[in-house]
């Protein structure tokens, strides 16, 4: 996948048409603002300057904030154009606090863990965002979220901003709990209810957005309660330059009668891109519909047309003629219209049998359209109608046929149909480029279900993230406790369900339906003991404590599998990454991308292994400090041979970056 290098802002890369060449060279300045634009674009904002221009401006205050410096915000300034709420300073804070838990792989509430690049993730989604930060930046083509719609209901996720992983970790019952209820309910004395909402997407939206890839695009489902605020949100966050559109839903098929006033009939669909300068929409698969207009009635070798408006509203100096047709009969553009073509134009295409006046050649004249010369797909509208993507109730059908309730007040009602999905991702990915798909507030799956069946479609090598709380069902039944458990049924019954009808198929040519397991990951602590930094009031004990944690800093129900996941994320290679365990020296090593990393977790290392590491000569090896316990001479040794072979090259690619943990 390709992306265009980006343009200098400057009059000399303008085009002719946009702007005269005024003979300045590039301007340093205004160039290092457009970079700076495109890593921080909430940093600028708008302002009066001295004689009272609306200008733009840089609110450095904010800048030092999202670098991690922090001072009192918007103190002694100018008013100005920007969003602000209570907690937003918190929302900065939270983006850049680091994440001290991982991902532990679950591989028994999995489909084909070692083969899958799906990957279906159980935790707090601020947490999880912000462990995908290093393995996947810059690396999703798509993002959808179906967020809260903020009703003034209870929703998830008011993220405790001084230990949000501890908050998880007793809601989701993986320590004890002392009763604290891990939701928020929104109510009109506060802030009507915005602030909560607010502080709950903005540090995720803005984690998110370091995840899409240059040329991708986001799709955020949103109702008429907080449409304006996550616009004005998204405009911050991505760039106001970078909108694309608003799409409109129709999610009902017929009005609510009981409704006080207006039937609400549609949600929206905000469209938002990292980069708009390169992002476009895919084109849709032309319609049996669209296609039916076009027809051949005069047999022409060119194929099918259909006829078009030869006339225009707009003032064109050579479109006021008369044109005489085959009978004799003479035509004008009509009043306040004009001909859209010059005369002499008009002659080549009639004689070009580009006209048609009709089947007894007396009609008004128009332009024949041929369906060979149109785009070979149709152009995304905004609008979106139930009978083409499906609508609330369809979405329920589907996931009662998926999941098997027993009770029925489990029944998710905001659940999206997988028409309207798939609509998505043929505007939004393409079937051959493997691209990455995200949810991280996936509910029931249906994205997940909508690039499974699209996949089954076209063929296509779309991979998917998605990551849903294990938030507790209404009533707790035999087979799931949590909605992320109803997520994970849905996703096993599809893929058994395209894997049988794949099976079914008699054409012995039909390809395998492709990516149809997934890899579980849950969020817990890390496997690793966290050194904490002793304070002046620190007892001998606690520090001695936290000491021993230099000898052995791994934890004793730690496994290998999960120490491998959790090293992969700090080392920034995917979690859908092909692992493979080799024997050297006669030990078990993990092995990634053709034996490039190396990671030792297991047993004591020796000087064999080492040798037979320095034969292999991957791009990384990672072990455990505790792999030389009681051999520090060979730890040494070890370090000193690594730095010894790395000096006999010039260049980076042969070196081997050797860590310890």
């Amino acid at each position: 996948m390709t992306t265009k290098p980006e343009k200098p802002d400057s009059d000399l890369a303008q085009t002719p048409e946009s702007q005269p060449l005024n003979g300045q060279s590039l301007s340093i300045s205004e160039q290092r603002k457009q970079e700076l634009k495109q890593l921080f674009p909430g940093v600028f904002t708008e302002t009066r300057n001295d004689q009272g221009e609306l200008v733009q401006a840089i609110d450095f205050e904010r800048l030092k904030a999202e670098l991690g410096e922090f001072s009192e915000l918007y103190d002694n300034h100018r008013e100005r154009y920007g969003m602000d709420w209570p907690g937003k300073r918190d929302c900065l804070k939270v983006i850049q606090q680091p994440s001290l838990a991982t991902l532990k792989p679950c591989r028994e509430e999995s489909v084909e863990f070692d083969a899958s690049q799906n990957l279906f993730i159980e935790g707090d989604n601020l947490e999880v965002l912000k462990l995908l930060q290093k393995s996947y930046y810059g690396a999703v083509k798509m993002i959808y979220i179906d967020p809260p719609y903020n009703t003034g209901k209870e929703f998830i996720y008011p993220d405790n901003y001084a230990e949000s992983l501890d908050t998880y970790l007793k809601y989701a019952g993986l320590k004890d709990s002392e009763g604290k209820k891990f939701t928020s309910k929104n109510s009109g004395n506060e802030g009507r209810f915005h602030t909560n909402w607010l502080n709950m997407m903005y540090p995720r939206l803005y984690l998110a957005r370091n995840l899409l890839h240059e040329d991708g695009v986001i799709f955020i489902s949103i109702d008429d309660n907080e449409v304006e605020n996550l616009r004005r949100l998204c405009d911050e966050i991505f760039g106001e330059e970078n909108f694309i559109a608003t799409l409109i839903w129709q999610k009902v098929y017929s009005p609510k009668n009981s409704s006080k006033s207006f039937s609400e009939d549609h949600d929206f669909i905000l469209v938002y891109c990292r980069n708009a300068e390169i992002w476009r929409p895919e084109l849709l698969p032309r319609s049996a519909e669209a296609n039916a207009r076009y027809q051949n009635p005069d047999n022409d070798p060119r194929g099918n047309w259909k006829a078009s408006d030869l006339t225009a509203r707009n003032y064109y100096g050579e479109g006021m003629y008369e044109v005489v047709g085959p009978t004799g009969k003479v035509f004008t553009p009509g009043k306040g219209r004009y001909w859209r073509q010059s005369l002499s134009n008009f002659k080549k295409m009639d004689a070009d049998n580009q006209i048609w006046w009709g089947p007894n050649k007396d009609a008004y004249p128009s332009q024949k359209r041929f369906l060979s010369e149109v785009k070979q797909g149709m152009t995304p509208q905004t609008l979106l109608l139930y009978k083409d993507v499906g609508h609330t109730q369809e979405a329920k059908k589907e996931l009662l046929e998926f999941v098997d309730f027993e009770n029925t007040e489990n029944v998710l009602n905001s659940v999206k149909p997988t028409r309207l999905l798939r609509h998505l991702l043929k505007i939004g990915t393409r079937p051959d480029q493997d691209d990455l798909v995200m949810d991280f507030f996936s509910g029931s799956a249906s994205l997940g279900h909508a690039v499974l069946a699209q996949n089954q479609e076209d063929s296509g090598n779309r991979k998917f993230i998605l990551v849903q709380l294990p938030e507790p069902l209404k009533t707790e039944e035999a087979s799931s406790k949590y909605i992320s458990d109803l997520g994970k049924s849905r996703i096993r019954n599809v893929s058994q369900s395209l894997r049988e009808a794949t099976d079914n198929q008699l054409e012995l040519n039909t390809p395998a339906p492709k990516a149809l397991g997934f890899k579980v990951f849950k969020l817990d602590r890390s496997n690793f003991k966290q050194w904490q930094a002793p304070s002046s009031a620190v007892s001998d004990g606690d520090l001695l404590q936290q000491m021993e944690l230099s000898i052995d800093p791994v934890l004793p129900e730690a496994t290998p599998e999960q120490m491998l996941y959790e090293i992969l994320l700090k080392i920034g290679l995917p979690l859908s990454i092909d692992v493979e365990t080799i024997e050297l020296a006669g030990l078990p090593v993990y092995s990634m991308e053709d034996g490039s990393v190396l990671i030792f977790l297991q047993g004591k290392i020796n000087q064999t292994m080492i040798d037979t590491v320095l034969d292999a000569s991957p791009s990384q090896f990672i072990c455990l400090d505790k792999a030389f316990e009681g051999n520090d001479q060979l730890k040494a040794n070890a370090v000193k041979t690594f730095a010894h072979y790395n000096a006999g090259f010039d260049g980076d690619a042969e070196r081997i970056d050797f860590k310890t943990l």
